[in-house]
């Protein structure tokens, strides 16, 4: 088989494989529980950023301090994005608005997380193809190991961000739909890493700098909020314990991947 098809039937596969094991997890989960859930998703995405992302960036790159500042100057591009979701959210339901003029309190944030961690997911399943299509170009065997670590990877960050989608006011169908959509961004990456593999690999650590700066943007100034709005005892321990198991699960993963080390 031409190591395009190899390339491109991993990615598919991949992608499809990593997002209907997630939604099989997300699925059975009751409306009720995703709130408490979110903590989960919380340590799922600062796992990937700090444990995965982080550390494979500055691994790629000598230039950290410009590296860094691109994280910076990203994460306020995702405030601008969500100013810009809220201004239209804003303009669309303003005749909701009751006579104080304070409007509806939703009990989600009209979407604006939602879509935002479709950004970021987009972005980081981009570089995910890129590497692909590196490996599958190296030699086919190392191709299929580095996309079976990849699709291990992304699981249980794919379970956080169906229900961080959940929690943003999504239906399950359309948070299902978004994550596929998203999977395809790794399409994409692995075409572009197949026919302009140079130029693809200068980008990786750039791409990769935005997708961290969209999960930490989400991860702090959307989902810790809404939990500390939930402030009994018995509420935070619960939080914890789910951020904590997140950020386990993540490491967990690391692990296999690095073969313990």
């Amino acid at each position: 088989m031409p190591v395009l098809a190899w390339i491109l039937a991993a990615c598919l596969a991949g992608g499809l494989l990593s997002v209907l094991l997630a939604s099989l997890v997300a699925f059975r989960v009751q409306a009720r529980l995703v709130p408490v859930l979110v903590s989960y998703a919380v340590g799922a995405l600062l796992g990937a950023v700090f444990l995965d992302i982080l550390p494979h960036l500055f691994e790629k790159t000598d230039n950290h301090g410009a590296t860094a500042a691109l994280i910076l100057f990203g994460i306020l591009g995702f405030f601008v994005l969500e100013k810009l979701l809220l201004w239209r959210h804003h303009h669309g339901e303003a005749h909701e608005a009751d006579p104080s003029g304070h409007g509806h309190d939703h009990a989600h944030d009209s979407g604006r997380s939602g879509w935002m961690i479709v950004v970021g997911d987009s972005f980081h399943n981009f570089t995910d193809g890129i590497i692909i299509a590196s490996a599958f170009l190296a030699d086919v065997n190392l191709g299929v190991v580095t996309a079976a670590a990849i699709v291990a990877h992304e699981v249980p960050q794919e379970v956080g961000d169906f229900l961080v989608l959940l929690n943003s006011g999504f239906s399950k169908a359309k948070a299902l739909a978004l994550n596929a959509v998203s999977s395809l961004a790794a399409v994409a990456g692995a075409l572009l890493g197949y026919f302009a593999l140079s130029a693809a690999e200068q980008w990786v650590p750039r791409v990769l700098a935005l997708s961290a700066a969209g999960m930490l943007y989400v991860a702090v100034a959307d989902l810790i909020p809404g939990l500390h709005r939930r402030a009994r005892l018995a509420e935070t321990a619960t939080q914890v314990l789910f951020i904590g198991l997140g950020i386990a699960t993540l490491w967990g993963v690391h692990l296999l991947q690095s073969g313990g080390h």
